[in-house]
């Protein structure tokens, strides 16, 4: 179920339950987006997403966002913005916590189908 605007969702509650990583999970929606948590580990995979913009927002660990041009590394309590259309890869190389805010279509890893792309996200 999905939360609605007048409950609060514990961040840290919510990360107890779930272990998989790159699997993003939705927590609430909003202004046809979804709000998900995800947890990563590792390098992702190289994509863009041409109509859509990303919001990675680190609650705990450390994530670097690999650019062509560029790298952005992102420490807990700081966000980046991806421009749509902007080929990126995230990594990280802990355990990293992240939230996101995305369209509700938008699929995770972009233009690119990859097993790591999860086509129905698991509400929790």
């Amino acid at each position: 179920m999905i939360m609605n605007a007048i409950d609060k969702i514990n961040l840290a509650e919510k990360f107890t339950l779930f272990a998989d990583h790159w699997s993003p999970k939705i927590v609430g929606e909003l202004n046809g987006q979804y709000v998900k948590l995800a947890k990563l580990q590792g390098e992702f995979v190289w994509h863009q997403h041409e109509h859509e913009d990303e919001l990675f927002l680190v609650i705990k660990g450390q994530l670097t966002i690999q650019f062509r041009d560029k790298t952005v590394i992102i420490n807990p309590g700081e966000f980046c913005i991806v421009p749509r259309g902007v080929e990126h890869n995230p990594v990280a190389n802990e355990e990293t916590h992240i939230l996101l805010f995305e369209p509700k279509e938008i699929l995770h890893t972009g233009n690119i189908v990859h097993e790591r792309t999860v086509h129905v996200l698991e509400t929790i």
